[in-house]
């Protein structure tokens, strides 16, 4: 009985930590490749909650953690929460990556933004 609950304890954590190092390499601090930049035309064509990151500018705010983001094939709107941005500063001219997810309700389809990546000039 010992032996099995002693297993029991080592394979949950050994899962657990599986799942929070996946986690943490998509939102923790990771820089590289995890999922391919598409276009905003191609995003249009994902499924709900689909991945996405696009590369672009935002060009304006256009109300309740909402903006226009433009990649040069297309526009759309991205929603990201105040606490994604964590103190980045962002102009109209600068050119960002968004990571993310297609949100799709009542025939609107928006981006869902979990991180934004400022690239330098």
């Amino acid at each position: 009985m010992r032996k099995r609950f002693s297993f029991f304890v080592l394979l949950t954590a050994f899962v657990l930590t599986g799942v929070a190092g996946a986690q943490e390499g998509l939102r923790g601090g990771y820089t590289g490749p995890s999922i391919n930049i598409s276009s905003i035309q191609e995003a249009k064509k994902m499924w709900d909650e689909s991945p996405v990151s696009l590369e672009g500018r935002i060009e304006r705010f256009v109300g309740d953690e909402k903006y226009m983001f433009m990649d040069g094939t297309d526009t759309i709107i991205i929603e990201i929460d105040n606490d994604v941005w964590r103190g980045l500063s962002v102009g109209a001219s600068d050119v960002v990556v968004i990571y993310g997810e297609v949100d799709k309700n009542f025939g609107q389809i928006e981006i869902e933004v979990d991180r934004v990546v400022k690239k330098q000039s």
